[in-house]
């Protein structure tokens, strides 16, 4: 198979009986070899690839770091739903629903969602490859019961979508006809698990993000589900052992460039500026990661430090910390629960957990005192 620069595809005229004749584009297949010439993608692959390496060994020295993975998903959670324009914090994003102001409910619900499709999806591919199907059922997870239910919650789409506009004519970008998306599907599918190809996992990645989003086989929740497909790649072909990476934070910093890049590659064939984006942002988001995981080593071994003092309840304090760094906002009735004690000796622990500063209450709610493990939760939102 000849290596060949890479073509993106072309526009094709489509007509639809209520509008006038509109452009949709139809990208070409990338189950292929292709070439680059930048020799700035190599520098920054073997960056990334040595990062992401790092992380790893971060992910195994951290203490119990599955208790702190929830947090990181979190994070992707709510950032990735941020782009789409819900406006639900990290912050809410952890507190009960019975405490969310009526008028936010619908995208805490959406935020909801993207944490139970991440885990699903992670633990899934434990039992399935990376796959079309895996997808499907991700997205069903993602949209059932919140805002777009009514688009056809992990089904491929069997109608025309668009890109930004009110309608066809005046969109920014219009995908590729429906009665394309069997075969390009496909042909995507084949492209992750084609090794003949030669092409190192990281550039694999980066050519799924661009084909997924260009193709937008979805009515709803495409950009969501291309950004969590990019995690669940990296966890594939293992160059990540953890989701502890939350990538749309920086797809969000860097959003008008990463759109503009990726339209870039439809209209002038340039992948090779959106591999250069696409490994400098794995970069900074490993960057970012590795330090995030240095500072739970090091707040965690303060707060071991500082929960000794509590003496006989020190055993019953760690317990209920190894649950706040996946819920960092509690009430005395769950930390009963959480701890199957008394309501009093649930209030007296947390009461000890406040007075050595590592629990802070939190006001404002209507029905109970909440309280949160603050420094912990200012990592994430850094």
């Amino acid at each position: 198979m000849d290596e060949m620069d890479f073509a993106s595809g072309k526009y094709e005229k489509q007509l639809r009986a209520t509008e006038s004749e509109y452009k949709s584009f139809t990208p070409n297949y990338v189950n292929k070899r292709f070439k680059w010439h930048s020799a700035d993608i190599d520098i920054l692959l073997e960056k990334a690839a040595r990062l992401l390496g790092e992380l790893n060994a971060y992910s195994l020295l951290v203490p119990d770091v599955d208790f702190f993975i929830q947090m990181h998903i979190i994070k992707e959670a709510t950032t990735s739903s941020k782009i789409e324009g819900t406006k639900t914090n990290i912050t809410e994003a952890v507190l009960p629903k019975e405490e969310i102001k009526p008028e936010i409910r619908d995208d805490w619900e959406e935020v909801q969602n993207y944490i139970k499709a991440i885990n699903f999806a992670v633990d899934k591919l434990k039992e399935l490859p990376l796959c079309m199907r895996l997808i499907g059922e991700t997205h069903k997870i993602l949209l059932s019961g919140v805002r777009g239910q009514q688009k056809q919650p992990g089904e491929i789409r069997k109608s025309q979508n668009w890109i930004g506009g009110s309608n066809l004519r005046n969109a920014s970008f219009v995908p590729p006809h429906h009665r394309e998306l069997p075969n390009l599907l496909k042909d995507l599918e084949k492209f992750w698990h084609n090794e003949s190809l030669g092409i190192p996992h990281l550039i694999k990645v980066a050519l799924t993000h661009y084909q997924f989003e260009t193709i937008h086989p979805f009515l709803d929740g495409n950009g969501r589900i291309g950004r969590l497909l990019i995690t669940l790649q990296l966890i594939y072909y293992g160059l990540l052992r953890k989701p502890t990476l939350y990538i749309s934070y920086f797809f969000e910093k860097h959003r008008a460039a990463y759109y503009d890049i990726l339209n870039s590659v439809r209209l002038k064939n340039d992948i090779e500026q959106w591999i250069i984006f696409f490994l400098s942002v794995i970069i900074e988001t490993v960057e970012n990661g590795k330090m995030t995981l240095e500072n739970i080593i090091k707040l965690k071994r303060r707060y071991d430090n500082e929960i000794l003092k509590l003496g006989r309840r020190a055993k019953s304090g760690n317990r209920l910390l190894e649950y706040m760094f996946g819920k960092p906002i509690i009430g005395v009735r769950q930390a009963q629960d959480v701890l199957d004690v008394s309501y009093k000796a649930a209030n007296s622990l947390i009461k000890d957990l406040v007075e050595i500063n590592i629990l802070r209450e939190y006001t404002g709610f209507s029905r109970n005192r909440m309280f949160i493990l603050k420094e912990y939760l200012d990592l994430f939102t850094e």
